[in-house]
């Protein structure tokens, strides 16, 4: 297997808590768009992926995984392109500006990010939020100086589940990319992990992906970013055993073990 230097980490629902931060976020762009209606409002968050009785956004629906663009392009179909770059800075706006400072960090994340960033792991964040919007919410969360960098959609030419952050995430560390591991709770995380030719791509169950949806792509699951290091250290220390063990087999050299 590669061996991981380097790791890209989606935003929301993977560091982040996405119900806890963005549904109140949701709601309020719904109704802005909706110029305060109730019932239109409802109706634009059902077609963004929202299920009323759960509570929560479907995985891989437009809000879970997509940009301020698609959500521009699913409530305003009819709209020019200098009003549909309008719309979209105004959610921006409130997705950089709200959805930052009311961040909420997932159990066991900060820690587990600390650890990482200890044992040299370059890390970075690629998300379909905005990159203002990232930065921000790392810096709320006490993190952004774990980070190389973070990329927005509006940061690459194509966002995800396109290749181009694996590509300048490369670009900025001078990694390959089998020496990277993109965690996210998507199919779009997954599919760019494939697309750019990651050399782990890790699912997690902490944001609005199951392990249904998951599972047909990931190389592995876990229930959230509190479990990478250990996982990561034991990916390495299993071959690395192997290895001695292989040696002293070939070299005819005792297993101290067995003394």
């Amino acid at each position: 297997m590669a061996d991981i230097k380097g790791i890209l980490f989606d935003k929301d629902g993977t560091l982040v808590d996405f119900n806890a931060t963005w549904l109140g976020i949701a709601d309020f762009m719904a109704m802005d768009a909706a110029e305060g209606d109730r019932w239109k409002a409802d109706r634009l968050l059902a077609a963004a992926g929202f299920d009323f009785v759960s509570k929560r956004f479907k995985p891989d629906s437009i809000f879970a995984s997509g940009s301020n663009m698609d959500v521009v392009e699913l409530w305003f179909p009819r709209l020019s392109d200098e009003d549909q770059m309008l719309a979209v800075s105004r959610f921006n706006e409130i997705t950089s500006v709200q959805g930052s400072s009311m961040a909420v960090a997932l159990p066991g994340i900060i820690d587990s990010l600390r650890t990482l960033h200890k044992k040299s792991f370059r890390m970075g964040v690629a998300t379909n939020d905005s990159t203002s919007g990232a930065e921000k919410t790392l810096a709320t969360l006490g993190v952004a100086q774990l980070f190389e960098a973070a990329f927005g959609y509006d940061a690459v030419a194509n966002p995800k589940p396109a290749p181009d952050t694996v590509v300048a995430f490369c670009d900025l560390t001078g990694l390959k990319p089998s020496e990277i591991a993109m965690v996210g709770d998507n199919r779009h995380d997954l599919e760019m992990a494939r697309a750019g030719g990651c050399g782990l791509a890790v699912g997690v169950l902490s944001g609005t992906g199951t392990r249904d949806s998951l599972s047909p792509i990931a190389d592995v699951i876990l229930d959230s970013v509190a479990d990478l290091p250990d996982f990561l250290s034991a990916r390495v220390s299993v071959p690395a055993a192997r290895a001695v063990q292989d040696l002293t087999e070939s070299e005819g050299i005792p297993d101290l073990s067995d003394l």
